[in-house]
């Protein structure tokens, strides 16, 4: 089997015991952000999956809209990355 050479690691292992991987970030394609891809792509961040800089030019993300994620789920949860709960969370 052949492994492609990347730059960092494959796989990171979560405080909660499991493992996340490259495999399981959203497709570099991808246009609509769901709660869960938005948590997939803030957990790898934060455990060193990925860097910032590759994360934001591989899905073509803003600073801004990157950091506004992971505030959301630093203070709230990934519940709070959903559209519909978004005025739940926001302050006036």
């Amino acid at each position: 089997m052949y492994l492609k050479k990347i730059d960092g690691p494959r796989a990171v292992r979560l405080p909660d015991g499991s493992y996340l991987t490259r495999a399981d970030l959203p497709p570099e394609n991808t246009r609509r952000w769901v709660a869960s891809r938005k948590a997939s792509l803030v957990k790898a961040v934060k455990y060193g999956l990925i860097t910032l800089a590759e994360a934001m030019e591989t899905y073509g993300l803003s600073e801004e809209e990157f950091a506004s994620w992971q505030s959301a789920v630093d203070t709230h949860g990934e519940a709070a990355l959903k559209v519909t709960a978004l005025q739940r969370y926001r302050q006036p």
